[in-house]
């Protein structure tokens, strides 16, 4: 039995923005789809009693669940879909739920227990501790572009990402744009080192190359397109992400606290792209 896509719903409108995305999404990989709403009492200073019909956050909760079958059931009816409430904190059961799910799907931010930073708190732990890609969705976003964007490095940690990026450029019959954004090693003990800017960049090219080959051949179908940019991968990949329907980035954070497991790269691109954003890792062994 195929594993889940699992979408964190709140029953805000960024909840509903990541329920429509991850119903697109399940419909074209033919996934089903798990709506999980978590009660977080201690968050409100609630005391902890077993979850009944008359607790206000489990009614919230119901109805949200709720809302959100009834968006993905209109917007793809022929999505098999189940849905699950859980006590706890947001973050640690979505990152936990990550084990038993195909991707996890978000939204930027949300109200009650998922209320964060710009991004949100919960949003951001869970892209960078989950063991599955997760969907960081914005409210807004449009397929518009038949664009799919992802960031390369010669890292063997982005290779999660083409894999993913490959293959939602087939399915949505997308063009992938694969950036490389390089700079200049700076010496700060030896300034006077030169560099032969066109040596490097031929370097570069040569790591790009190689680096998509492997899954040219695996989607022979996909129309890809190299992209170096002298510049700061951030940069890059925000400006890219203006023309995109989805930007893929893989993990390198290797931090032993909260978000710095995301990596400065992830953790920027999710606050600042202009679309979708997936972030991947290594799934464990």
């Amino acid at each position: 039995m195929p594993l889940p896509i699992i979408v964190g719903t709140d029953g805000s409108p960024e909840a509903t923005s990541a329920v429509e995305w991850a119903a697109d999404d399940a419909a074209r990989r033919g996934l089903p789809l798990r709506f999980v709403s978590v009660v977080d009492h201690w968050a409100y200073g609630i005391p902890k009693f077993p979850a009944t019909l008359a607790d206000p956050l489990t009614v919230h909760a119901e109805r949200a669940l709720e809302a959100a079958e009834a968006t993905a059931r209109e917007r793809r009816p022929e999505v098999e879909i189940s849905k699950e409430i859980v006590e706890g904190i947001p973050a640690r059961i979505l990152r936990d739920r990550g084990r038993e799910a195909e991707e996890i799907v978000l939204g930027s931010r949300g109200l009650g227990g998922f209320a964060g930073l710009v991004i949100g708190s919960v949003s951001t732990h869970v892209a960078g501790h989950a063991p599955c890609p997760v969907v960081v969705v914005r409210p807004g976003w449009r397929d518009a572009h038949a664009r799919v964007v992802v960031g390369l490095d010669d890292s063997a940690e982005c290779d999660p990402a083409l894999g993913y990026a490959f293959e939602q450029a087939r399915l949505r019959r997308a063009t992938l744009r694969a950036v490389f954004a390089w700079q200049l090693p700076v010496h700060t003990l030896a300034p006077e080192i030169a560099y032969d800017i066109s040596e490097v960049r031929e370097a570069r090219q040569r790591v790009v190359t190689r680096k998509l080959d492997t899954w040219r051949r695996l989607h022979p179908e996909v129309d890809v397109q190299e992209d170096l940019v002298y510049g700061h991968p951030v940069q890059a990949l925000t400006e890219a992400s203006g023309d995109a329907d989805l930007l893929v980035v893989g993990s390198h954070g290797r931090g032993a606290l909260g978000a710095a497991v995301l990596g400065s790269v992830g953790r920027a691109v999710l606050h600042h792209a202009s679309c979708p954003v997936a972030i991947v890792r290594p799934r464990a062994v």
